[in-house]
Parts: structure tokens; sequence; C-alpha cells
């Protein structure tokens, strides 16, 4: 408007002159300019209005558009989604930086594409699996939640400021974490739970050896064996010892010092989830009855993963020969329920289970967490921030 107006003036001096001499009305360039004005200002308007709904109906988020390294990763803005009516429209506020299929190996990848993610490019633009926020909107058939209740669950697309999710695969947060505790725990701690309570059948006071018990999986199935009465021994490396004894483990094994399959010690469960040692080695520490789980096959090259599956495979053909029990675990969102998240909570909310978090990440260093991963820094989960 001071803009308008200084030109305003000028031409109604001018028009003043100009009517001395020719009779021209003085008010007209007055009407003309506070035309144009109003002009302007109503396209002002216009344009402010579309800037305004078009903000509204965008969001950031992490776009991958083709495969490759964590560069392809790039922060976008793109349309809110829509919530559907048996969906809930979640505010992200945190989520795991974990994506299931970033860190197979090339060949594991390609079939990975085939049968589930997208052979040439991802079917899913938006990466990200765990997530914990406030429910923005429902859908009309949705009795579970309300506006502003705080979740957490499991998704397609949690690398956004929204997402909707199906009501079922979202529970009520717990109440004593944050947000950035509460995005790590749905995938990693429900494989940890089906492994020692479903596929293992875990009881009070049998033994459990854990492998990989720093890591994601791992840190929650030390603590949640604790919590179902087992007796712990966890495996890790030499500076993830103090660690695993901190979350409950009665007794720890550095594997770069000691070969637990060597120490005479018989585990009545064995969950495995680095996937680098034999089956038979595995059942030399096994039980007469024990029971062994195989989750694990993450960070190894090709032919790591083509030897676990051999194992899964040998494993599934020898139990039927063996008293030993001797199972693989493969988990899939069919195997995921909101009655898991349910128990995750209560154990969480009894003080028996705390998410570990190595690491926080904003939304925009997305690759550089991914890179984290990759490079085999992390010990429990890192969190990517929203």
């Amino acid at each position: 408007r001071f803009m308008i107006q200084m030109p305003l003036v000028a031409a109604i001096q001018a028009a003043s002159h100009t009517t001395l001499v020719t009779g021209i009305d003085p008010a007209a360039p007055f009407r003309a300019v506070r035309g144009r004005s109003a002009v302007l200002e109503k396209r002002s308007a216009t344009y402010c209005w579309d800037f305004a709904t078009a903000h509204v109906n965008t969001m950031k988020a992490i776009v991958q558009d083709k495969y490759g390294s964590p560069d392809v990763l790039e922060l976008q803005d793109i349309d809110k989604p829509e919530v559907k009516d048996d969906e809930v429209l979640v505010r992200v506020r945190a989520a795991s930086a974990k994506i299931n299929y970033w860190d197979l190996p090339a060949g594991v990848r390609y079939i990975l594409r085939l049968i589930a993610v997208g052979l040439r490019k991802p079917r899913n633009t938006v990466p990200g699996l765990d997530l914990a926020g406030q429910v923005e909107a429902v859908g009309k058939n949705v009795k579970r939640f309300q506006p502003s209740d705080e979740v957490f669950g499991w998704c397609t697309g949690a690398f956004a400021e929204y997402v909707s999710v199906s009501e079922y695969a979202l529970a009520l947060k717990p109440v004593n974490i944050t947000f950035e505790q509460a995005a790590v725990v749905p995938v990693s701690a429900i494989t940890a739970l089906h492994g020692l309570r479903d596929k293992g059948q875990l009881q009070p006071g049998q033994h459990v050896l854990i492998i990989g018990a720093s890591g994601g999986v791992g840190t929650f199935a030390v603590q949640i064996a604790k919590a179902l009465g087992a007796e712990v021994t966890g495996v890790c490396s030499t500076g993830n010892l103090d660690l695993v004894r901190s979350i409950g483990g009665d007794h720890v094994i550095d594997y770069t010092q000691e070969d637990f399959t060597q120490s005479g010690q018989r585990y009545d469960l064995i969950l495995d989830m680095a996937g680098d040692r034999s089956l038979s080695h595995l059942r030399r520490a096994l039980s007469s009855k024990g029971t062994l789980v195989m989750v694990g096959g993450s960070g190894l090259s090709d032919q790591g993963y083509i030897r676990a599956i051999a194992h899964w495979l040998s494993a599934r053909v020898l139990s039927s020969f063996v008293r030993q029990r001797l199972n693989a675990l493969i988990e899939t969102r069919s195997n995921w329920s909101k009655e898991d998240l349910v128990v995750l909570k209560e154990l969480i909310e009894a003080g028996k289970v705390t998410p570990i978090i190595s690491a926080y990440y904003p939304l925009r260093e997305v690759p550089e967490a991914i890179r984290h991963f990759e490079e085999g820094h992390a010990r429990g989960k890192v969190v990517i921030t929203v």
C-alpha cells in the first residue's frame, strides 16, 4: 500500500494542475489508481489464499524414486495424504531409521524387488516403517482413536510429516517414554517378542542365549526374555558388553574372545540374530530338547545370506529327525498385530523394557542415518526426528 500511495499523491497533484489548464476532473486519476489498487489487492489476496492452501495440503517427506545408495533419498515437498474411512492421519513426530530392505546385499535386493517392493523402482516412494506421533484426524469408520491421541506403530511412509495408517497398525503410545523412544519399538520389539514367546515358547527359569544382543532386535530380546523370567546370556562385541549387562543380561560373552559353542554350557533357547554360525555349531550349544530360532542375516554378504537361507531350510528338514526344535523366524506385516503393540506398551510402562537409542538424526539427514547403519555403528536403534 505504501508503494501505491506514493504515485497516488503525485497523480492527484498532477491532476489538480491539469484541471486549471484543461478542465479535466481532478478525481479521475484518483479513481483510476484506486481501481488499480483494488485489482492488485484482489490478486494479492487470491495469491495468498492459493499459497496458504497449497502449504496446508503439502508436507515435507523423504522421497526415493529410484534404487541406489542413500544419496538417492531426497527431502521434497509432496502432497499431504488424505485420510481414508478406515485409517488414521498421524502427525509423525519420530521414525526409526531402519529400512527393511536397505541393509540387504545386492543379489538379495533384486529378489526382494521382484516379489515385494518393485522391480525397476520402489512402489512406495516414501520409505520408513516404524513411527510415533499424534492423531491429526480419523476416518469415519475408526473407533479406537481420536484427534490428539499419541500413538505408535508401523506404516508405509514414516519418513514424512504426515502419514495415513490403518487403525489396526497403531496403539496408544506408552506414557512414560518419548516419541523418539516409542518410534523405535514396533518392528524390532515385535520381532524379539515373536522369536522368544511364539517360536521359542520361552518359559520362566529357562536359560536363553541371545546372539547379537546389542543390536536393534537384540536389545529388546534381552529385556523381553528377562521380563518372561528367563536367565539371559548375551553375545556381543567387546565395546557392547556393559550395554548388554545394563539392560538385564545375566551373563555376557565377547565373541571376539570366546567361542560359546566350546564352553560346555547348554541353553534351552538360542535366539540368533547374527546368522553367521553353522547349524551344527548352534546345535552344539543347545540342550537335547532345546529350541533354536534363527532371525538374522543383517549385514551379511550375498554368500552369507545364501548360507543363512540354506541353514533355515536344513533346520526345517532336520527338525523332523531330532529332538531339538530348529526354527527360522521370517517376519512379515501379516504377522504383526495391535495386540503385540499393547503387550509391548504394558512392558514399557511397567519399566521392564526401555528402548535403546544410539543416535538421533533430523528428517533431512535420513541418508546419513542409513549410512550409520551401513558402517556398523548402531547400538540399539537410530531414530529420525520429524
